[in-house]
């Protein structure tokens, strides 16, 4: 019988209704259902309910494991896996939508991405890439900054925010790659090694994106990523994905950061922070005089009968000698604390001035290739005929190369 049979030919159904007709046949016809697929985009929500996609080669099917059926699982679920899930098939009439609510999870095997992670993760640690003892600290007053990212990334825009607002006095430099699809590892490679040849070479390197899946996240999977990282004599932060994403390019790298906002704190020390620390340690210095000075007089007094006049000009000699050191010390804290917070508001100016805007403020231009979206910082970068983008502070001009110079 066709769908049509189904109802008279004269019928009229609104969206709602026809789209419970299509729930309520879709879960009545089949049921629960065992589905066999590896797991992508996994994410674990605040109220412990589980999402992620089952895919194979050609399809994707998005699934729910609620907290309740987690605690039955041999094993956490883990980006790549491959399970065979059993559960029933469920529409979401609001947005004819389907998935399934997965009632129980078996691994069955570990998927093709998730086996090629655990290989060269097992190379590279016979190697010694990962070792503790290699990874060098990260600078705690950068001045330079280099970054290797997606020039038109979300995770750009954010770090640039957390720099210009608690950074001081930082010079950043952007260094545009992919970071997903082809070419995308040789680009962060090759823009790894580039930054280390600068003169003078930036303190500390971020190298990330924002999140995606497993498939999204890959370039920073690869060897020649890994390779660039640990031969970098520049420090680096790992800055890929959510905070529960782990590539390679982590477990090589100096320090990893949960997300590129998190490196942007960790890299540059809040300026207010600073301060406080100042204060703190001004305090802390005038509790200890006002301390000391306490202490003495008291010893003071207990030692004063039996020497007499002779004594007391002794201690006041003494006083005064311990009041000039006091003044010279609580003098000096309070100096450097005052040229420190000169020092932070000049540097915090001179970040403001540095930022991609401010620089279009003054007149210059963001040159862009149409085709590729990279930034374009040679004329030989481009060819007659390309499509090339200038973003100025207001708008932005769709242009066509006629000529090359230079």
């Amino acid at each position: 019988m066709s769908a049509q049979g189904f109802f008279p030919p004269d019928k009229v159904f609104t969206v709602t209704e026809i789209s419970g007709v299509i729930k309520n046949m879709l879960e009545g016809a089949i049921g629960s259902v065992v589905i066999e697929g590896e797991i992508s985009n996994l994410k674990v929500a605040a109220s412990g309910h589980s999402y992620f996609d089952l895919k194979d080669s050609q399809s994707l099917i998005a699934s729910v494991l609620f907290k309740g059926y987690s605690r039955a699982l041999e094993a956490p679920l883990s980006e790549g896996l491959l399970v065979q899930a059993t559960g029933e098939l469920t529409a979401y009439a609001r947005q004819s939508k389907y998935q399934l609510i997965v009632r129980s999870v078996s691994p069955k095997a570990q998927g093709s991405l998730y086996l090629a992670f655990e290989k060269l993760k097992k190379k590279l640690a016979a190697e010694g890439l990962f070792e503790q003892d290699r990874k060098r600290p990260i600078p705690q007053f950068p001045k330079r900054i280099g970054i290797v990212t997606s020039p038109s990334g979300a995770a750009l825009r954010d770090i640039l925010s957390i720099l210009s607002r608690r950074g001081a006095g930082l010079e950043v430099i952007i260094a545009g790659t992919l970071v997903q699809g082809a070419g995308a590892k040789e680009e962060i490679a090759r823009a790894i090694a580039d930054l280390n040849e600068l003169q003078p070479r930036p303190d500390v390197l971020l190298v990330g994106r924002g999140g995606g899946s497993m498939e999204d996240l890959w370039a920073f999977n690869e060897e020649i990523v890994a390779r660039a990282i640990f031969a970098s004599d520049i420090p680096v932060i790992s800055c890929v994905g959510h905070e529960t994403d782990f590539t390679i390019a982590d477990f090589v790298a100096d320090l990893r950061a949960p997300t590129p906002s998190a490196a942007a704190e960790l890299v540059v020390k809040n300026r207010a922070d600073v301060k406080n620390h100042i204060s703190h340690l001004k305090s802390s210095l005038s509790q200890s005089l006002k301390l000391f000075y306490e202490n003495t007089t008291r010893r003071y007094e207990r030692a004063r009968g039996p020497l007499g006049h002779s004594l007391e000009k002794l201690w006041q000699r003494r006083a005064q000698e311990t009041d000039r050191i006091y003044e010279r010390l609580f003098s000096s804290a309070r100096g450097r604390a005052d040229v420190s917070a000169r020092r932070l508001e000049l540097l915090g100016g001179k970040l403001a001035a540095l930022a991609p805007k401010s620089v279009l403020n003054r007149g210059y231009a963001i040159v862009r290739s149409t085709q590729s979206g990279k930034v374009l910082t040679e004329a030989s970068g481009a060819t007659v005929g390309d499509r090339i983008e200038l973003e100025f502070r207001k708008g932005s001009l769709d242009c066509e190369v006629k000529q090359v110079k230079g």
